[in-house]
């Protein structure tokens, strides 16, 4: 049977972020398929995480800069590794492709971090981004991550744009996998009348959450509640730290509520979903969970990045703090309008989601580049390049952390035998 090894960053948290819902798509597309999985992370297991053993795959601790990860990769013998983001891939994909030099390298990178990293700094400094931005060593260390890999999992048309047209990687490198949803079902759905009030959600570890949390506390909000001064906004997202409560104000109708335990239910019953969103990158999940619950947004241009269909939004997009107050108070008080957008949301479901348009595409990629995997890398000299150099100084690195580790434990030792003996 073969198997497949994904190094996770983390572990999944569908309830957290749309990463992890994403992550447990690609693994159900191997488990349908017969493969076995085993999913690998050093991350602490948190209280979270998405049981994976209910679907049969083998949850594995592994260490950073340690050898025993070799000797797993021989007990295990993986066909495919994933790694989940470009810094796994530059921790554990030499030990891979020491010992398992015939498994396929498939890096998925969730989102592009070093484009959202160079959005971060042009937002901060109060500019657009600059080709310096973009350019970054976050770029060239994500770039490099991704020739040294057989294949990349990219979530977002536009990323795939970016890195074909302006940084030249070869197409053949790349794999288009966005979310893949089966169709939603539209029935029982609460009608525009029977909605009330604002929402928003995402998780508070992400930057571009956070920011547009402030923005909406500190701008957009009250411009909103100057015209709707019964409306509320109901804030949530996962990891929500003591900043983000402190900004809980009833008074004003600010509620910040912190942890959803079901996110759909809490969209599925606001009439209009905010996300001012300044910076960013990939797809964004809760407009996908917002368009399954019928639930029209107003958001920014980069919200709504490789996710419009034909032009047209779920919603409304805006820039200024006073374009989007007036963007929300206009969806939230026209019905027609808003039935519209929501009509569009699932459009863009079924035309740009469906699961039956991508599963199977990307399934078919995948084995493609495997059964041919010794052309496929001939053709990649540039990935084949790096990997000498790139793989040759990380293995040193990753050596000479594992003994100075071994060295202080063992002087570690020596003191505490010294000290029974006095």
């Amino acid at each position: 049977m073969a198997v497949l090894l994904v190094v996770g960053y983390v572990w999944p948290e569908p309830n957290s972020s749309a990463a992890g819902s994403r992550m447990l798509s690609l693994l159900s597309m191997f488990r349908q398929h017969g493969w076995t999985v085993i999913f690998a992370s050093p991350a602490e297991k948190s209280p979270h995480r998405f049981d994976l053993s209910q679907w049969q795959i083998a949850e594995e601790q592994i260490q950073l800069n340690d050898s025993s990860f070799d000797e797993q990769l021989k007990e295990w013998q993986p066909d495919i590794v994933m790694f989940d983001r470009f810094m796994l891939e530059e921790q554990f994909g030499w030990r891979v492709e020491q010992q398992c030099p015939n498994a396929l390298r498939l890096l998925d990178t969730e989102d592009l971090h070093f484009l959202r990293l160079a959005r971060q700094q042009a937002f901060k400094a109060g500019r657009e981004v600059t080709l310096q931005d973009l350019h970054s060593e976050q770029a060239q260390r994500e770039i490099a991550a991704i020739y040294r890999s057989d294949l990349t999992l990219i979530i977002s048309e536009a990323e795939m744009q970016l890195l074909t047209e302006h940084f030249k990687v070869p197409a053949e490198l790349l794999c288009y996998s966005p979310f893949w949803l089966e169709t939603p079902a539209n029935a029982d759905l609460p009608t525009f009348e029977q909605r009330q009030h604002f929402v928003s959600i995402g998780n508070f570890r992400h930057e571009p959450n956070w920011q547009a949390v402030l923005w909406l506390k500190q701008q957009i909000w009250p411009l909103i509640r100057k015209q709707l001064p019964k409306a509320e906004l109901h804030i949530y997202g996962a990891y929500p730290p003591p900043k983000a409560t402190q900004l809980h104000q009833p008074k004003e109708g600010f509620l910040v509520k912190g942890w959803a335990e079901d996110a759909a239910e809490v969209v599925k019953h606001a009439r209009v979903l905010l996300a001012p969103l300044p910076f960013g990158a990939g797809l964004k999940g809760k407009f996908i969970d917002a368009m399954m619950q019928g639930t029209p947004n107003v958001t920014t241009g980069v919200g709504t990045e490789g996710m419009l269909h034909q032009g047209q939004w779920a919603g409304l997009m805006a820039e200024t703090a006073q374009q989007i107050a007036d963007a929300a108070v206009l969806l939230y008080q026209d019905e027609q309008l808003w039935q519209q957008k929501q009509q569009q949301g699932f459009i863009i479901l079924t035309q740009r989601f469906a699961i039956h348009q991508h599963q199977p595409r990307v399934w078919q990629q995948l084995m493609d580049v495997q059964q041919q995997l010794s052309q496929h890398r001939l053709t990649n000299f540039t990935g084949a390049m790096l990997r000498h150099h790139q793989h040759r100084s990380t293995q040193f690195m990753a050596q000479w952390i594992e003994a100075k580790t071994k060295l202080a434990e063992l002087k570690q030792n020596s003191v505490t035998q010294e000290t029974k003996h006095e």
